[in-house]
């Protein structure tokens, strides 16, 4: 059984990595395959997959899509465009605002929302959008890691820890993701500006986007602040952060369709859910479940465990390294889900506490993507903007940002990670 669950997976992993467009269906085949052949039991389905992670998700893009309807990142852009000198700060200062909403909101949507911007900006002043775009692109896959809602793989790792939202801030007593994520961003500020030192024109003022409706900043905040308060209620349910997500969306909702009079906006927001992310996902738990009731991942943590010997800081070094080489081609999404459980063995063998394992994967993982213009959801996004604009981006014009970017807040990073929790 353990040589067909290990086939089975081996398989889905390189569907999903040939062949993208089909990953949801990939992972939901395999998904029923183990369940048919009961590797994992059927009564058993609904508890290997992680419900609070999937509600999370769903709720969270819900709510984003009517913030972003309501025109307020616009607004916000606009004004600090407003507040800056020339195209290289403009630049630099698009990058790090990407980042910022990145860290509440979803990698993809931010760059949906922000790299209208880069264009307006380009466009009036004759020059190429594609260092604006692209800075947006890898900016906001670094602060994916910085909070329980930047990123899927966060929320997946929050999920499989039991982290709280405020746990990506001090955890343990110590600075938690949030913090060593920012000192990576700073870390790239001298990057940016060498790669952006020609572009030294003026910038005009610009006309600042109106906002339809205040209504979706406030609910946005108000999940934020739910999942703050919910940290420190002790033995609440498993889906309380879930459930947080999905109530604030319900009432942006309702919200939306009496001020708009209009029941057909409820369906464009029901639209813009991620469901192929959700039963990719759904589909994973299952698998991951299944290869773990028949060894596969002890197995690979034994030869991770091999690898790094007896020391912590060898396995930890491998494990980051490896991260960010890997998702650099592939998903790190079904990457991080395949490898949390891992991980945990991994720690178990080589008798250390598995934190810093954990957040040194998550970092790998989230930053790896930035290496290729295929390694991130959101560096694809950005390339089809461009395509629709009439510029073109090679991959070696893509990794002559991404790579001293990545490698720069990577490594920043993994010195962090391992003094602040080995």
């Amino acid at each position: 059984m353990k040589t067909t669950a290990l086939i089975l997976f081996v398989a889905t992993y390189a569907v999903m990595l040939l062949l993208p467009r089909f990953r949801a269906a990939a992972a939901a085949a395999a998904a029923a395959a183990f369940l048919a052949l009961g590797i994992v039991p059927l009564s058993e389905a609904a508890g290997a997959v992680d419900w609070n992670v999937l509600m999370m998700l769903a709720g969270t893009m819900g709510t984003v899509h009517l913030f972003i309807q309501s025109n307020m990142p616009a607004r916000l852009a606009d004004r600090l465009v407003r507040a800056l000198p020339n195209v290289k700060w403009v630049l630099v200062a698009l990058a790090l605002f990407a980042g910022l909403v990145s860290a509440f909101i979803d990698n993809v949507a931010t760059v949906l929302m922000l790299a209208p911007i880069g264009l307006a900006i380009a466009k009036k002043l004759h020059i190429s959008p594609v260092p604006a775009v692209l800075a947006i692109a890898i900016s906001s896959n670094l602060q994916g890691a910085a909070t329980l809602v930047g990123d899927t793989t966060s929320i997946l790792l929050g999920g499989y820890m039991g982290l709280d939202f405020t746990d990506f801030f001090v955890f343990d007593g110590r600075p938690g993701m949030f913090w060593v994520v920012q000192a990576g961003a700073i870390a790239t500020i001298p990057v940016l500006l060498f790669l952006f030192r020609g572009e030294n024109a003026p910038v005009g003022a610009t006309e600042l986007a109106v906002v339809t409706d205040y209504v979706p900043t406030f609910l946005l905040l108000g999940t934020v602040a739910a999942l703050i308060a919910a940290s420190s209620v002790p033995e609440k349910p498993a889906d309380t952060n879930g459930m947080i997500c999905l109530a604030f969306f319900a009432v942006g909702l309702v919200w939306d369709v009496l001020k708009r009079r209009n029941p057909q906006t409820v369906r464009a927001a029901l639209h813009a859910i991620d469901y192929a992310t959700l039963l990719l996902l759904a589909g994973l738990f299952v698998v991951i479940d299944g290869i773990t009731r028949v060894g596969v991942i002890d197995d690979i943590s034994a030869a991770f465990a091999r690898l790094g010997g007896d020391s912590l800081f060898a396995t930890y070094t491998i494990i980051v390294w490896v991260s960010v080489l890997l998702s650099a081609f592939i998903d790190n999404i079904p990457y991080v889900a395949a490898m949390l459980p891992v991980v945990g063995r991994v720690a178990s063998a080589v008798g250390a506490d598995p934190t810093v394992l954990y957040f040194g994967l998550l970092a790998g993982a989230t930053l790896g993507g930035n290496l290729t213009p295929i390694g991130a959801s959101a560096n694809i996004a950005a390339g089809g903007i461009l395509r629709r604009a009439g510029y073109s981006v090679s991959t070696r014009e893509f990794m002559r940002m991404g790579v001293p970017f990545t490698l720069t807040a990577v490594t920043t990073g993994y010195l962090l990670i391992w003094f602040i929790f080995a």
